[in-house]
């Protein structure tokens, strides 16, 4: 269920050897298995169990890798001698298992956030409960934890058959309390009435994809953010305009731009509550030109950028 991190992937151009301001992510980054203060970790989840169990297309289980290599050339602004990003390799679901894959991305995501912050690479968007999971057991059961969502899906499907990559956030909010709910970017026909109507029942804040230019949004995200103890940060890549990100399971028509995505993961990222952040669904089987891939990468070094505001 484990695979240890792997150099092989984090290559590119050399401009200099020793002179940090012309380092690439792939000269700093450390390949062990050994937390370190203050460091921030990659942790991988190679599964798409959960998105073959919603009838999706599958191929997301082969994102953590194709987010690290394009990830590896991208140029590394030196914010701290005592920094670290650390590669900690990848949970790999087996035989089917979501549940207990889940369960042991929580357990690393739990040990990386013992020393630092974790940000991990999924996967299909089944990822978010492993990363949940890491996020309570490292805060303790009386945290109150807030979730942030960026989706054109609620994700709160019922899983009285089985759990999947839509049922996430309905799993958490029934088994936890402590746990609060903000998605932005929702489409009214990526829904159905339904779902809005559990998303009503469990008091979800949620902002529509047109509405994320009032003063509204940015007010209430603020205010959610503020008022709990916790944030969990994940993205999932089929919110972003298709022409922009069309190697994802569903594609959206009328999906976010990268820059409005951006500017959102900003705001979140730089928040002093923020532990851990995880990408989703992109699939490198769907891709082009490795474009999902290389935005999915640059969304990634705009988080760890913002981490140090």
């Amino acid at each position: 269920m484990y695979k240890e991190p792997e150099s092989k992937v984090w290559q590119g151009r050399i401009d200099h050897d020793t002179d940090s301001t012309y380092f690439r992510y792939h000269q700093i980054v450390q390949i062990t298995t050994e937390a370190k203060q203050g460091s921030i970790g990659l942790i991988g989840f190679s599964c798409d169990e959960g998105v073959r169990r919603n009838n999706g297309r599958v191929g997301a289980k082969d994102a953590p890798f194709a987010l690290r290599k394009q990830l590896a050339p991208i140029p590394w602004r030196k914010y701290s001698d005592d920094f670290s990003l650390i590669d900690f390799g990848d949970i790999i679901c087996e035989d089917q298992n979501l549940e207990r894959a889940q369960q042991e991305l929580g357990d690393k995501v739990s040990e990386i956030l013992s020393t630092g912050k974790a940000i991990i690479l999924g996967g299909g968007h089944e990822t978010l409960y492993g990363q949940y999971l890491g996020v309570r057991k490292a805060a303790g059961p009386d945290a109150s934890i807030g979730l942030l969502n960026i989706d054109a899906h609620f994700d709160m499907r019922s899983y009285d058959s089985q759990t999947s990559s839509g049922t996430m956030f309905k799993q958490i909010l029934d088994e936890d309390p402590n746990a609060h709910y903000f998605v932005c970017g929702i489409q009214q026909y990526g829904n159905t009435t339904a779902l809005f109507n559990t998303a009503d029942q469990y008091n979800v804040q949620y902002f529509l994809d047109e509405q994320l230019d009032s003063l509204a949004f940015t007010t209430e995200l603020n205010n959610f953010m503020d008022a709990h103890d916790v944030l969990l940060v994940t993205l999932c890549m089929d919110v972003l305009n298709a022409a922009e990100a069309p190697g994802v399971s569903a594609p959206s028509p009328f999906g976010l731009s990268a820059l409005k995505v951006r500017e959102i993961l900003r705001q979140m990222a730089s928040h002093k509550k923020t532990v851990s952040f995880s990408i989703c669904e992109v699939n490198p089987l769907l891709d082009v030109d490795n474009r999902t891939a290389k935005l999915g990468a640059y969304f990634i070094n705009e988080v760890i950028t913002n981490s140090f505001d």
